[in-house]
């Protein structure tokens, strides 16, 4: 399994174990230098939020890697954990609705938990 495969995989684990709702993964490697894979997810309040984003920075931490930067921490509506090949999203819902992520991606490609096993 690839690294960043790997990765995608352990944050998305992180989402689950904290109840994430609508996880989605893009697959963006085909499309934009940016990453290989988007994760966008969305919880019901504040707390929830920030719970997922400490989950996933404790789930990929414990693996061996380390976020080259994370953003909107403090208001939590919209918490971007960039691990370079992989980017977590983790919205408040109407911030997910209003930005729209993957429209935005539509020409990644959406891929299952299991096609990164």
């Amino acid at each position: 399994m690839d690294e960043s495969k790997k990765m995608a995989l352990l944050a998305v684990e992180a989402l689950e174990d904290k109840k994430a709702d609508d996880i989605t993964i893009i697959d963006i490697s085909g499309v934009s230098v940016l990453a290989d894979y988007f994760i966008i997810a969305d919880g019901n309040n504040r707390n929830q939020v920030q719970a997922m984003a400490d989950n996933a920075e404790e789930f990929l931490g414990k693996a061996g890697y380390e976020p080259k930067q994370i953003e909107g921490y403090q208001s939590a509506n919209w918490i971007l954990l960039d691990y370079k090949d992989v980017i977590v999203h983790i919205f408040s819902k109407e911030d997910r609705a209003f930005y729209d992520l993957e429209r935005i991606w539509r020409d990644g490609k959406q891929v299952t938990k299991e096609d990164l096993m």
